[in-house]
């Protein structure tokens, strides 16, 4: 009837100016909260995660967990759209095992900030769906922090804790070459993003090598970007590899921070052709500062060349192995990792410095700050890497010249 009664141009400016209705926000709370509530306000909330599972929210509507609340379970994540977040003061609002994984995220486009996922049999987070947003999210004592499993692409990890994910899942002297485990964050996706967290404690001992974990391990996945992350007291830093027809190319890691006083540690290790789980094609270290007094940089074998790995303006201390390349063993140049800029540290080299890099003390300013000192050989070393901004926050832009390294003094 309103159509009938107003000409085309009101009925127009009556639809534009119409109000859009609000986003519904639901609220937990393990304590005070009740499932027979309605949920739709911090009165009247919901109490267990079996009702926020098996609830049909709708794209723009926000699920918010009580700080200080705590939950055993699993949290089921499946509607596209959603925002799920913290309210209250206090801890973080936790979901926790034993079971499997404690955060399941099946929809897409979901976003997710303030909440603890800790103590599960496997992952904190394990995200199956595509352009999920974990930001400020803290995953702890599981078997991976975040899963990003094969076919989920296109996420964003940022400014989160992921800190002494140090369980194993497999860790036994009954068949070689198979232990398994303490991964900060393992993706087996394609263009993920992670950025911007505190990756540490991902170590655990190994009947099979001693040690073992990763703050970032990639397996079949392609196109990701690992930057601006401060890591310290891992195992690995990274570690790449793939199943037999499959890839894990393009893979990007900048401006990271790694550290470590633990007994073992390397910064990467990638793989060539002659490999079970290689090649790892195209891999870019670039403008990493690492100091493992303990533990080894770099190593690409199996088949190594600048087609596997490319090092630029990199800083690498280290208490053993600085780096490895097939070329050190065929003594075949088109064997070598593209190197350059790079400033090195440690007591055995087995790889050929570009012709910009150099054998020198990189004068931290501390064994886990990686700022560099008035002197370092890093500063000027560099070429310009194209990123707006350093680990610390300072800007790249607009310079005569760049230090190697996480830093720019």
């Amino acid at each position: 009837m309103l159509a009938a009664l107003l000409s085309p141009v009101l009925l127009s400016a009556t639809l534009l100016t119409a109000p859009a209705a609000e986003p519904t926000t639901f609220y937990i709370d393990s304590v005070a909260g009740n499932d027979a509530a309605s949920g739709k306000s911090e009165t009247t909330p919901w109490k267990s995660l079996a009702k926020v599972n098996g609830y049909a929210f709708e794209p723009g509507q926000h699920v918010l967990f009580k700080r200080g609340s705590s939950w055993t379970g699993s949290l089921n994540l499946s509607r596209d759209g959603i925002t799920v977040g913290a309210y209250g003061t206090g801890a973080l609002p936790k979901v926790g095992g034993p079971v499997l994984n404690c955060v399941n995220v099946t929809g897409n486009d979901i976003f997710i900030g303030d909440l603890r996922a800790s103590g599960c049999n496997w992952a904190g987070f394990e995200l199956f769906g595509d352009s999920i947003v974990l930001d400020t999210v803290q995953a702890d004592n599981n078997v991976t922090g975040i899963s990003i499993v094969e076919g989920s692409d296109w996420n964003d990890v940022r400014w989160s804790t992921i800190v002494d994910n140090n369980k194993m899942s497999v860790d036994d002297d009954t068949h070689p070459d198979d232990d398994s485990g303490a991964f900060g964050v393992l993706v087996h996706g394609d263009d993920n993003k992670i950025r911007h967290n505190t990756i540490s404690g991902s170590f655990h001992t190994s009947h099979d090598y001693g040690y073992d974990g990763a703050a970032v391990e990639i397996f079949n996945g392609n196109r990701n970007h690992i930057e601006y992350n401060k890591t310290a007291d891992n195992d690995t830093f990274t570690e790449l590899g793939h199943e037999a027809g499959k890839t894990a190319d393009d893979n990007v890691f900048a401006y990271n921070s790694v550290t470590s006083t633990k007994p073992s540690g390397t910064f990467l290790i990638t793989r060539g052709a002659l490999s079970h789980i290689g090649p790892v094609r195209r891999t870019l270290a670039i403008n990493n500062s690492v100091n493992l007094p303990n533990g080894d940089g770099w190593s690409c074998d199996q088949g190594c060349g600048p087609g596997i790995l490319k090092l630029r303006n990199n800083i690498v201390k280290v208490g053993k192995k600085v780096g490895y390349d097939d070329s050190f063993d065929t003594h075949n140049p088109a064997d070598a990792a593209d190197e350059d800029r790079g400033v090195y540290q440690g007591a055995v080299y087995q790889f050929t410095l570009g012709t910009r890099s150099v054998k020198a003390d990189p004068l931290y300013t501390s064994s886990t700050d990686l700022r560099l000192k008035a002197g370092s050989p890093a500063i000027g070393r560099a070429e310009n890497s194209g990123y707006p901004e350093d680990l610390a926050g300072k800007s790249l832009t607009g310079l005569a010249s760049w230090d190697s390294g996480a830093y720019q003094r």
